[in-house]
């Protein structure tokens, strides 16, 4: 049911049945390194490429979510994923694996929230009796495709994030046990003139907020209905400044109900400038952590805002701002399937 102009009602609440989260070297380094279900200490997985160690990466996520739910991939409906590696090669290998019928998204960091709210949407419309849904990202691949590679040694100012090399997925069901979708709010595309990639949490804030300010609205409850609302990969500056621009909306957030996974997945100590990016960030840090934390009943409704920077290497070299977007979807415990 749509509520508004841009939000989701799932009144059949397809269920979380299972989550799993893979990581690579620096996430086994970080802080919630025991919050994973595979983590690897080296950066190429024993693969030709950083791409394909991606792949590889995906397809271990999907596997162990399946496994966890006791579900053969053969009575999965759809696979619902996407990266931001060239033309989503590293999912669509990955999905050429699975032998899921498949759509691939692009959402950038916005991934996660993208790829799970189209799958709820399929399930909520009796479209699907399981998705899988996800996404992943691998450091060097990013650095090789957007900046320098990482060899170059280049050097990063303070504002600039660290890439996650990870993968994340969770498996949908029209019935089951497990916490439910209850809503998703999308969001529309912001560019606030903003040219500079080193700091893409300035440049995704305002979409993070105005997506928060519209779901609240739109589905008429206050930020203290849930537990815990956690963005994609803000980073310490684009958290900052959302804070500071929902205050001004009347939005009261402290740390203890607003966390953004960029600041969650590493240690303060870790060379990671401003904090972890990437579409795996939002992925693996809530398949991983927070999802834990829904399934024990730690916590009970979650709103999980992923954003992501819409650019291109062809875009910033022919000097264009950097358009962003920022997808919602609620997680909520003890709803009951209509």
């Amino acid at each position: 049911m749509l509520t508004g102009k841009r939000t989701w009602l799932f009144k059949n609440n397809p269920v979380i049945l299972s989550a799993a989260a893979v990581g690579g070297p620096d996430e086994a380094a970080g802080n919630i390194a025991a919050d994973f279900d595979l983590l690897h200490d080296d950066m190429w997985l024993e693969q030709a490429s950083f791409e394909k160690a991606q792949t590889m990466m995906m397809e271990q996520a999907c596997d162990i979510a399946l496994k966890k739910a006791n579900i053969n991939e053969k009575n999965v409906n759809f696979f619902v994923s996407g990266d931001l590696t060239n033309q989503i090669t590293p999912t669509t290998f990955a999905a050429r694996t699975l032998e899921i019928p498949y759509f691939g998204l692009f959402s950038a960091c916005a991934l996660t929230t993208e790829s799970l709210a189209l799958s709820a949407f399929l399930i909520n419309g009796q479209g699907a009796d399981y998705v899988l849904s996800g996404t992943s990202s691998h450091n060097s691949a990013a650095e090789r495709q957007f900046r320098y590679p990482t060899e170059y040694g280049g050097q990063k100012p303070p504002t600039a994030q660290h890439t996650v090399t990870g993968a994340g997925c969770v498996l949908l069901a029209k019935q089951g046990k497990g916490p439910s979708v209850t809503s998703a709010t999308i969001g529309k595309v912001i560019d606030m003139g903003i040219t500079d990639p080193f700091n893409m949490g300035g440049a995704m804030a305002p979409a993070a907020v105005d997506t928060i300010v519209t779901h609240l609205k739109e589905r008429n409850v206050d930020a203290s209905y849930y537990d815990l609302i956690v963005t994609g990969d803000l980073g310490k500056i684009g958290h900052g400044i959302s804070m500071e621009l929902l205050g001004k909306q009347g939005i009261k957030l402290n740390d203890s109900n607003y966390k953004d996974c960029g600041m969650t997945i590493y240690k303060d100590d870790q060379q990671v400038q401003a904090g972890g990016s990437g579409p795996a960030c939002a992925a693996v840090t809530t398949y991983g952590h927070f999802m834990k934390k829904i399934f024990s009943g730690k916590l009970n409704r979650v709103l999980l805002v992923a954003t992501g920077a819409l650019h291109s290497p062809l875009s910033m070299n022919q000097n264009d701002s950097i358009p962003v977007i920022a997808h919602a979807v609620s997680i909520e415990n003890g709803c009951e399937q209509a």
